[in-house]
């Protein structure tokens, strides 16, 4: 690739690290960046995007965790052989062609995953991985009746549980059905009083992530996917009626 075809877009306000995540991460999901490929330096990233070079480490740390890139002291950053845009896409196409055994589906893979993800989290979660998800729960609480902010901010949470676990290929896993967890909370969020009912359980999981107690962890995160197993069901019925 060119150097005027490699270049950035500043980031301004916000996670910064998380933005410069989102340009990397676009384009080598978009096949712009192949496997294979270097990145700039780290000088040079920072300058196109206008930030820290604390900010880039940060970034190219994210990046190596979700399994795109790989980093060769001495050598630099490069795309890793991932599969990640084409596991999306075919669980998306599910979703579409099956779409109420699709959503179905997916609350028993959550089911299965994510109480053990919340119990690792507990046990080895990082105080900044405590604190990501301290601010998603705080942006959740100042959302409740603005559902797209709301979803976003606990995306953020349960992106930060799976982090919290130090496991790459949980983060990798969550990260690949992050666009139907999306879809999935939007139709649990369209029955009236969702967001209100499932906070409780953001805030139980937190404490217990904090608290350092896998097991309160574990049972948080079962009872609020119990609750969120009845708003998809409701939220199936009402579709069926309208």
């Amino acid at each position: 690739m060119t150097s005027e075809e490699n270049t950035y877009s500043p980031v301004h306000s916000g996670r910064l690290y998380e933005q410069i995540v989102a340009q990397i991460q676009t384009r080598i999901l978009d096949g712009e960046l192949q496997p294979g490929d270097q990145l700039p330096a780290e000088r040079e990233l920072a300058q196109q995007f206008g930030v820290s070079r604390t900010a880039v480490r940060e970034a190219v740390k994210a990046l190596t965790q979700k399994g795109l890139v790989v980093v060769y002291p001495g050598r630099g950053t490069f795309v890793t052989d991932s599969t990640t845009s084409a596991v999306r896409h075919s669980l998306d196409l599910m979703m579409r062609i099956g779409n109420e055994k699709g959503t179905r589906d997916l609350v028993e893979i959550r089911e299965i995953l994510e109480p053990e993800i919340a119990a690792l989290a507990a046990k080895r979660a990082a105080d900044e991985d405590i604190e990501t998800m301290q601010t998603a729960v705080n942006a959740m609480d100042s959302a409740l009746d603005d559902p797209d902010t709301y979803i976003e901010a606990d995306l953020d949470f349960h992106l930060a549980l799976a982090h919290g676990t130090g496991n790459v290929l949980i983060l990798m896993l969550i990260d690949t059905l992050i666009d139907m967890l999306r879809e999935h909370r939007k139709r649990a969020a369209s029955v009236e009083g969702g967001l209100e009912r499932g906070q409780p359980f953001h805030i139980e999981m937190l404490d217990a992530v904090k608290q350092r107690d896998p097991d309160r962890a574990r049972d948080s995160m079962r009872a609020h996917l119990q609750q969120v197993r009845k708003e998809i069901e409701t939220s199936l019925i009402l579709s069926e009626v309208a």
